[in-house]
């Protein structure tokens, strides 16, 4: 089946079959590996995107039925070759080391940026609470957090 739908401000078309994900349509079709396959069950955030401004696990959302809709990935954020602020403030803060999970925690970052600009740390905790990193033990993963916002 073709599925027509708004990718990082671009209108893009897919064939995908139709028990298949938006995240392999999104890396496999589309070619945007930025999202990340760990888990497909919706428990790591590894692979989470903005389907109409809203944070979902893409491996959770059939392709089909983001048909008509706008999505962002972490590759979206970053504008005319510039990191996003977000993305900028993780490599400064020293949040990436195997880099699987950064993608799901930026976009989630980015999302409660953009709702709460000044977040107390409790807000961040629980905003990030559905990605899971097995690297950083989390830390470095809140300053960049809180850098990003100071920014």
């Amino acid at each position: 089946m073709k599925i027509a739908l708004t990718v990082n401000g671009e209108a893009r078309e897919a064939d995908v079959w139709a028990g298949e994900s938006l995240l392999t349509a999104l890396r496999d079709r589309l070619e945007l590996p930025g999202s990340k396959n760990a888990c497909e069950q919706g428990e790591c955030g590894s692979c989470s995107v903005l389907l109409d401004g809203v944070p979902v696990c893409s491996c959770l959302v059939l392709a089909a039925q983001a048909d008509g809709h706008e999505i962002v990935t972490v590759e979206g954020l970053a504008r005319d070759g510039d990191l996003h602020p977000v993305q900028a403030a993780f490599a400064d803060a020293g949040a990436v080391q195997c880099g699987f999970c950064t993608p799901g925690l930026i976009v989630a970052t980015d999302d409660l940026l953009r709702r709460s600009p000044d977040p107390t740390d409790d807000e961040i905790r629980e905003a990030l609470s559905g990605n899971l990193c097995r690297c950083t033990g989390y830390a470095k993963i809140l300053d960049a957090v809180r850098l990003a916002a100071a920014r």
